[in-house]
């Protein structure tokens, strides 16, 4: 529809009292973005008012378009949306960053229609190219994801990794609006004013790209227009603006980010004062239904106790199997599929396989995005490449996302390839994301069964998997409970928690040292966190010493979850780990050399009941 007069005049109007309602909020919070609000009111009150499709009084509307704030500190301009049209009162407003409060200083989905919280800067973009694959591919619906990108983020890797997936996907349903309002948090960003330096780098990615002055609500609702009616390609909005538009005070100034107005009735009054404007969102041009794929029975592969099938293939297979009872199952591979044995699923059930290359931020930013469309991916690669995707995990986890995350080669078992493939820190990093399971099985069946019950749990859930093939210890069907544990074998010398690979270790060990006259329990520690404490504590106690094995570092793993749940008792406890960097060797030599093998265990006990420390002592 075309923009007349009466129009024209109405959009300066709500830029206005969106730029007005920013500096308020900031001003009731005594802190905030108000000035990173301000560059972008004109961009948001013509989205707001002409171009976003949305049911406001259904956030749960599956034809909704998407808006994600990737420069979520300018939440004050979010909120401030929000209330214009409708969805929050000016009352509301201004409780924002109040305690207990759900404006917060950065949006999270606990506000309608937030998908995902932002914050992190260089995250928001990457979860809306998992939104628009998820429109394209999975709820195949027209619905568009608008991203409010600024310009400083630009500098983060992963907002080329998703400028790059975008292109290569042909993401159509795409618009990324780019702030350049040319200064950052300390001073002038990397390309400050120069447009036609971002539209080379984003256009070189297969995106189609426009420049406008970003404070023109005639040359915004044309780009706006153009990006929508763009085919086969996403497009970027480049607009120039003036950080703090509007305030005399802060308008382009250096030293203003982050901070409230020193005197916000002064810039109110300059603004033009409140107005009580209201806005009529367009509702979808479709009532949708997402796409369903079908469902049909689990069906879990099942081993024979005693044969030898690494946990990575296991997981794969059982992974297909899931698939096939659950269509709301998803998978995205980091170009690892052959060998975390993803490419099981791929196989299966290629419309739901993702392919997103070497790329692990864009690919946990990928299933983040899924999920907040009710989808179950599970993503997996390396566990030690998914550190470098480590912020994007913690973010899930404020977004309250449901998402399993699967590590292979974990540890020094690995063999030959070496440190730089070894995932030793994983464990450690999982147990400390808010509100995660984290599962480390032994054998084929284990994994199996593991990764069916994961698909129906919350928050962050990870899956540490083995390269090299273990004994099946267990029958198919065997149950492990999250929060769970088995006692493998029960003895009163000591008892020994162990973990995926070092579980074989520990009962090679039980065996060793049943020729030294010794007993020991062995426990299966399968679910790092939670862990069963109470089980723990009961045979802790009984056999008065606790050996803790792991393919891990010392720090933050199964040792020190076991540590924490015998906190108060009076048991001595050592934990093996893997303390030295590893150079190349065989597996069964690697596991030698970190200390962590049969031998080491059988030597740590018998040191133990040889020097056992006073009741309550501690041997790290």
């Amino acid at each position: 529809m075309a923009m007349d007069e009466h129009d024209y005049r109405f959009l300066c109007e709500l830029a206005a009292q969106l730029r007005v309602d920013s500096v308020r909020a900031s001003a009731s919070a005594g802190s905030g973005h108000p000035t990173s609000s301000l560059s972008a009111a004109e961009l948001m009150a013509v989205l707001l008012a002409r171009h976003l499709r949305l049911d406001a009084g259904d956030p749960a509307n599956p034809a909704n378009d998407h808006l994600v704030f990737s420069k979520g500190h300018a939440s004050p301009l979010l909120y401030a949306m929000l209330k214009a049209a409708g969805v929050v009162t000016d009352e509301e407003l201004l409780t924002f960053r109040g305690r207990g409060r759900r404006l917060e200083g950065h949006p999270t989905p606990r506000v309608p229609f937030v998908d995902v919280a932002t914050g992190s800067l260089g995250f928001g973009l990457p979860v809306g190219v998992g939104l628009a694959l998820t429109g394209r591919k999975l709820d195949r619906l027209p619905y568009h994801v608008w991203v409010l990108c600024g310009d400083g983020e630009l500098a983060e890797g992963s907002m080329w990794e998703a400028f790059e997936h975008a292109g290569h996907e042909g993401l159509a349903n795409l618009t990324a609006i780019v702030d350049v309002n040319r200064l950052g948090q300390r001073g002038p960003t990397r390309h400050g004013w120069d447009l036609a330096a971002y539209a080379r780098r984003i256009g070189a990615f297969g995106w189609h790209t426009i420049e406008i002055d970003g404070h023109d609500p005639g040359q915004i609702d044309y780009a706006l227009s153009d990006a929508r009616a763009t085919r086969r390609r996403p497009t970027a909005i480049i607009a120039r603006t003036c950080k703090g538009f509007g305030v005399p005070a802060v308008e382009d100034r250096e030293g203003k980010h982050g901070k409230p107005l020193d005197d916000p009735e002064q810039a109110v009054a300059e603004l033009g004062g409140p107005r009580r404007l209201t806005v009529q969102v367009n509702p979808p041009t479709i009532a949708g239904t997402p796409y369903a794929f079908g469902a049909g029975s689990l069906e879990l592969p099942e081993y024979r106790v005693g044969e030898r099938v690494a946990t990575r293939t296991a997981f794969g297979a059982a992974l297909a199997a899931l698939g096939t009872a659950d269509g709301a199952v998803v998978a995205l591979d980091g170009e690892v599929a052959d060998s975390t044995k993803l490419d099981a699923f791929a196989e299966a059930h290629p419309e739901r396989f993702f392919e997103c290359h070497i790329a692990e931020q864009q690919m946990t930013a990928a299933a983040i995005g899924m999920q907040a469309r009710g989808w179950k991916p599970y993503a997996a690669s390396f566990a030690a490449f998914l550190t470098r995707a480590y912020d994007f995990v913690r973010m899930a986890a404020v977004s309250r996302a449901d998402i399993c995350l699967v590590g292979s080669h974990g540890g020094v078992s690995i063999g030959e390839d070496g440190p730089s493939q070894m995932g030793l820190e994983d464990l450690a990093a999982f147990r400390a994301i808010h509100g995660s399971t984290v599962l480390y099985p032994c054998d084929a069946n284990q994994t199996a069964r593991l990764v069916a019950d994961t698909a129906g749990l919350k928050g962050v859930r990870y899956l540490r998997t083995t390269r090299g093939e273990t004994p099946v210890v267990y029958g198919p069907g065997e149950r492990f409970p999250v929060g769970g544990c088995k006692v493998l074998r029960t003895g009163g010398h000591a008892t020994v928690v162990a973990a995926g690979v070092t579980v074989h270790e520990a009962l090679a060990a039980a065996d060793l040292l049943e020729e030294d006259g010794v007993s020991i329990t062995v426990i299966d520690a399968y679910s790092v966190k939670p862990l069963d404490s109470e089980e723990l504590r009961t045979m802790a106690t009984a056999t008065g010493r606790v050996v803790t094995v792991e393919d891990h570092r010392p720090e933050g793993g199964l040792g020190d979850a076991v540590l924490a749940a015998l906190a108060g008792a009076p048991v001595p406890v050592v934990k093996l780990g893997v303390s030295e960097m590893p150079g190349s060797a065989t597996s069964q030599e690697q596991l030698e050399d970190a200390g962590i093998d049969r031998g080491a265990i059988r030597r740590a006990v018998l040191d133990m009941i040889r020097h056992s420390a006073p009741v309550g002592g501690l041997i790290a």
